[in-house]
């Protein structure tokens, strides 16, 4: 019974349980039964109390029993990056400085979850402050390889069937980089998409909420209940959501029109990366399309540093004033050459945000979506480090909306993702192309 839940999609899951043909008890207990299995080779948790993840699933079967409303996600076990506000679990940042903290209140999303009748399991492993500096937890398909960061432990407790779904950030490719490394899908939506009021606040400018899961339909079905406007969070304006499951569930009347692009770090992917990107495109066939990015591009990565250096210096000051030998040194690094930012660097770098995606705007118009790899390669061997997150970076800056797809394997047998991204706004599209690119390659569950 634990393996067949652990296998089983959160939309089926969550189906099961509204019907009554299943319990949230079930399924939670199946949960913590096989993350007891595995959690001493993954080590995916920073919080896990399993007498309240049963209490949660109980509440959850008597409110069904009751004949209540019932969320999408209703009795379906949810994993948190330990950077996201939870007013009954500890936040701790993945920091002993804000060891055993406890905030007051939920996050906008978390308290957005519990609306939708999700069972909060517990708080995923983050690195420190959601930067560079790993946690504990390790790769699913080779424990001896990164899985990726900073929502390390979001990706792999979806890896591992420990949770069908979970939720973490991405300020420059932790959730596009964790995702590929540990052969899930991460879906990050255009900025401004997802509130990001109660959680750790690193940059206004580049911070988002992006979501773990084993296929797009469940990054749709999740995505959905998260997405809606917070007066809270500054970069948030009114919009319509963009019913992403609905836009999965309707295939394109015809192929959508895909172009690849090497972008201006191909240079640093891989050599095994790069025979499988050209083997890949040989699969879709010649109706890709292979286009350049506009020369403003060139610059992006440059434009991106200058800014998360200053708003690191800006958002963390009280940090470091009481604590930066406690830090580690490339997040201590970071933080002192934001100091030394120029204000008018930093502004050019902001203004280029709009520039860049005017630039890409004719491109989009004339494809659905570009791919492109999710990393320079698969997960490198080592625990020192969560992997360079260099084919995000571009895309996080520009606030488009980005999923990678574990569609590729390397000769090792790691997996390897494929970056998917779409103009801003462009969320339901990019979506609809993700499952057809599904499809396309025979991923079915």
């Amino acid at each position: 019974m634990v393996k067949e839940w652990t296998r089983m999609s959160a939309g089926r899951i969550s189906e099961l349980i509204r019907s009554g043909r299943i319990s949230s008890e079930e399924v939670t207990q199946a949960c913590l039964d096989h993350i007891e299995s595995t959690e001493e080779n993954v080590q995916a948790w920073a919080y896990l109390n399993r007498d309240y993840a049963i209490e949660q699933a109980r509440r959850a079967d008597q409110a069904r029993a009751r004949g209540e409303a019932l969320g999408m996600l209703h009795g379906v076990p949810v994993g948190v990056k330990d950077i996201f506000d939870t007013a009954d679990m500890p936040t701790e940042y993945g920091t002993v400085l804000y060891s055993g903290w406890q905030p007051s209140q939920d996050a906008t999303v978390v308290s957005y979850l519990r609306s939708a009748g999700a069972v909060i399991m517990g708080k995923t492993v983050t690195a420190e402050l959601a930067f560079y500096a790993p946690g504990k937890t390790r790769n699913p398909h080779n424990p001896k390889h990164t899985p990726g960061g900073s929502s390390s432990g979001s990706a792999a407790a979806v890896a591992a069937g420990m949770v069908p779904l979970a939720i973490g950030t991405q300020t420059n490719g932790s959730v596009i980089r964790p995702a590929a490394f540990c052969g899930v899908v991460g879906f990050k939506p255009t900025h401004g998409r997802i509130s990001r009021q109660g959680v750790l606040h690193q940059s206004w400018v580049l911070d988002q909420v992006g979501v773990f899961a084993c296929n797009v339909a469940d990054a749709a079905l999740l995505a959905d209940e998260l997405i809606g406007f917070d007066s809270r969070d500054p970069s948030m304006r009114p919009f319509a959501p963009p019913a992403l499951k609905k836009a999965v569930d309707t295939p394109p009347a015809q192929p959508p029109r895909i172009a690849f692009t090497q972008t201006p770090v191909w240079n640093q992917a891989d050599e095994e990366t790069r025979q499988s990107f050209s083997d890949f495109l040989k699969q879709l066939g010649k109706g890709v399309a292979t286009v350049e990015l506009p020369k403003i591009f060139e610059r992006a990565v440059s434009f991106h540093k200058v800014i998360m250096q200053a708003d690191f210096a800006l958002n963390f000051a009280d940090i470091y004033r009481r604590g930066a030998e406690q830090l580690s040194s490339v997040l201590r690094n970071t933080i002192e050459a934001g100091m030394t930012v120029p204000a008018h660097e930093y502004n050019r770098a902001v203004e280029s945000i709009p520039r860049l995606n005017a630039a890409l705007d004719p491109l989009m118009q004339d494809y659905d979506a570009l791919i492109i790899p999710a990393a320079p390669g698969p997960a490198p061997a080592g625990l020192e480090s969560t992997g360079n997150p260099i084919f995000s970076t571009i895309w996080t800056l520009c606030g488009v909306p980005a999923i990678t797809l574990p569609l590729l394997t390397s000769t090792s047998g790691l997996p390897m993702g494929v970056q998917v991204v779409a103009g801003r706004g462009n969320d339901a599209r990019l979506l609809q192309v993700a499952a057809w690119l599904e499809r396309r390659m025979g991923v079915t569950r």
